[in-house]
């Protein structure tokens, strides 16, 4: 089964595929779009949903460090709720706390350098959030 990650920001959505076996997650590319203007990247999502047969999403929750959702967490909800209307696959929320964090630690320790950063990190938290639900499978 492939699975889709998903890192949702403003103005940018990490994504992350799986392997064929639902085992691996690896990143993939970075959509820019404008501010809170999710249709242009709804629209791409469906074609790497078409193009590599994804059969689940998984999507980080941003939620604040006491365990309630706040404005981007409820952005994220509807962001949610869209993409099941227009996919009709099955939305898996998974806690994002930190993943942002712990993405620019390892670039930073991987040495790529602060302008570079802000290429792939999105990509590195969407990774590591379908990477978290696939370990808990």
């Amino acid at each position: 089964m492939r699975y889709l990650g998903l890192d949702l920001g403003t103005k940018t959505l990490g994504v992350s595929l799986s392997d064929r076996l639902g085992l691996i997650a690896s990143t993939y590319k970075t959509i820019r779009f404008n501010e809170n203007d999710y249709e242009s990247a709804l629209n791409q999502l469906e074609e790497i949903i078409s193009e590599f047969k994804v059969e689940k999403i998984v999507l980080g929750l941003p939620k604040n460090m006491n365990n309630t959702v706040g404005e981007r967490g409820e952005d994220t909800l509807s962001f949610r709720d869209a993409l099941v209307r227009r996919t009709g696959l099955e939305v898996i929320l998974w806690d994002e706390r930190l993943t942002t964090v712990a993405s620019e630690k390892v670039l930073m320790e991987s040495g790529v350098r602060r302008e570079n950063r802000k290429k792939v990190i999105d990509q590195i938290a969407a990774s590591m959030i379908l990477q978290g639900y696939l370990d808990s499978l």
